[in-house]
Order: structure tokens, then C-alpha cells, then sequence
């Protein structure tokens, strides 16, 4: 393949940032409207958790990594995600959405998705996060950062993005590349990694945590005032890579991922009956069937760190 992981990796390094790059006192913070400006802490929240899913399933692929130099990448990856949700913390704290050193809490859909991934993402194999986390970047991080840049004038969040969209166009590199890498598998390892990958019981709850999500994400864009088309649009770009790359089309997982997403972004589908009452049942899920937040996740701080 004509992908060059060194040269990616040496571009990762040259072009690291810092939560200290940014003036996050500079003016602008009072150009948010006050309508959009009631609306968008809840937004801005799943965002930045959003931002630890990606970070949590990158630091599991760097276990799985076929390659030292994948690795790394991995765990620049893992590393800038945090870095992003901090900046959208930081944002949070500049527009004055923030108690004091409060912390907002995720949506149950997205705590659903942080708790398998924490109990989970280790055992799984690189075929199966390799497809999944570039969906939820292509579909989730694509379709709501766009939202931000479009909508929000402050110069600040503007510049806080631009580094944030610059940092996930190498995510969805590297993850378009490793899905090739998968697809030159034998078809025997691709069909051992599919079977291994379903029989494990865990995988039903990562589904039934998966599935709500994006719905609820839809739910959440549409509230905002942005058209769902917005979500559906990043969603085909991930439907595309399979047909600018016949070889990626060879992984199992990246067929059924992309299969699923052409369900949710047909709204006639009757897989949406399923989908919104799953929304519907888990926000009824109690806190007590739910584990504590991750340690890793104290880890999140507005404090402009290097």
C-alpha cells in the first residue's frame, strides 16, 4: 500500500499543539447569541465526552498495533482526543457554561459507550475498533465540530477548532490506511477476527450502547437547530471509503459498519423503530446499573497545560 505511517508519524510530532498555544481570554466569548448560547452546554458537553470515546478506543488499538510505528501513532492519537476534550472544556469555561472546576456530566448514551469501552475496548481486535472509532469520528466528531465552526463567531473557538480539524483529517488518514492494511489480511484471518469478534457475549452490549448513540446524537443536532442532514452527510463519507477502496470493502467489520450506516441515514428505514426506543429505554437506565466514571477521566482539565 502507498501509505507511509513513518512520514504520518513524523508529520503527528511536527505538528503537536498545546492548550497554552491559545489566548482563551482573548475577545470574542460575548458573540455567541443567547439563544444558541442556552442550547449549547449540553451540546458542547457530549462533544468533549464524545472526544474521550475516540480517546479511549485509540489507547486499546495501541495495543493491537501490527507495528511499533502504528503504535506510536496510536498513542498520539489517544493523546490529542484528550487534548481536544480540554480544549472544549476550556471553550465551556470561556462562554461561562461552568460551575466553578465543574466537570458536566455525559449523556447516558455516551456514558453507555465509555463504560463498554473501559470494560471491553482491550479484548477487542483491531478489525473491529479499526472500523468503528473512524465511524464515530467520520459521523459524530465530523458532523458536530462542522456545526461549531459554522455557527459559532467567537474567534477563539474558531482557532481552537482549526487545530482540532486539523489533528482529526490525520485521524481519518491513518484510520482510511489501517482499514486498507486490514483488507490485505488473509481471507481466513478476516473471517477467524469476524467470528472471534460475534461470538463474545460482551459484544451485544457494545451494540446496544452503539446503536442509541447516534441516534441520540441525531436527536441532539436536530434540537440545536441543524438540519440532521448535516450527520448524514459526514455519515456517507465513511460509506464512500469502501468504494474509492475496493481493498478496505475486503474487512468484514467495515461491511457491516457501513451497511448500518446506510440504515441511519435512511429515515424510512424501519431499523429507526428500534434505534429511538432504544434512545427511549436507556435514558430510563438508573445511575446505579452504571459503573463510576473512569479514572482516566479526571484526567480532563480547562487549565491551559502544555
Amino acid at each position: 500500500m502507498s501509505f507511509d505511517f513513518d512520514d504520518m508519524l513524523a508529520k503527528i510530532k511536527a505538528r503537536q499543539w498545546a492548550l497554552a498555544d491559545i489566548d482563551w481570554d482573548a475577545p470574542g466569548a460575548d458573540l455567541i447569541e443567547p439563544e444558541l448560547h442556552a442550547k449549547l452546554k449540553p451540546f458542547m458537553a457530549d462533544l468533549m465526552w464524545i472526544e474521550n470515546v475516540g480517546a479511549r478506543g485509540f489507547a486499546a488499538m495501541a495495543q493491537k498495533a501490527p507495528t511499533e510505528t502504528l503504535s506510536e501513532i496510536y498513542r498520539y492519537f489517544h493523546a490529542e482526543e484528550q487534548r481536544h476534550a480540554n480544549a472544549e472544556l476550556a471553550l465551556m469555561r470561556r462562554w461561562g457554561m461552568l460551575d466553578g472546576d465543574e466537570i458536566p456530566e455525559p449523556n447516558i448514551n455516551v456514558k453507555l459507550v465509555i463504560d463498554f469501552l473501559d470494560k471491553y475496548a482491550d479484548g477487542m481486535s483491531l478489525s473491529f475498533l479499526g472500523t468503528v472509532i473512524p465511524m464515530l469520528e467520520v459521523a459524530l466528531d465530523g458532523a458536530l465540530i462542522k456545526f461549531i465552526t459554522d455557527e459559532i463567531t467567537d474567534p477563539v473557538a474558531q482557532e481552537a477548532f482549526k487545530k482540532i480539524n486539523a489533528d482529526e483529517s490525520r485521524h481519518l488518514a491513518t484510520d482510511y490506511a489501517v482499514m486498507e492494511l486490514l483488507g490485505h489480511s488473509t481471507a481466513r484471518k478476516l473471517f477467524i477476527d469476524l467470528v472471534g469478534g460475534w461470538i463474545k457475549p460482551s459484544l451485544l452490549i457494545g451494540v446496544l450502547s452503539y446503536v442509541p448513540l447516534l441516534n441520540k446524537m441525531r436527536d441532539n443536532v436536530v434540537e440545536m437547530g441543524v438540519d440532521e442532514e448535516r450527520l448524514y452527510a459526514a455519515m456517507r463519507r465513511f460509506k464512500a471509503v469502501g468504494e474509492r477502496n475496493p481493498i478496505a470493502n475486503r474487512v468484514p467489520m467495515y461491511r457491516i459498519v457501513k451497511m448500518h450506516a446506510g440504515w441511519v441515514i435512511n429515515r424510512d428505514h424501519p431499523y429507526h423503530l428500534l434505534a429511538d426506543a432504544l434512545v427511549k429505554i436507556t435514558a430510563r437506565v438508573p445511575d446505579r446499573f452504571l459503573g463510576p466514571q473512569p479514572t482516566w477521566s479526571k484526567e480532563l482539565t480547562y487549565e491551559p497545560v502544555a
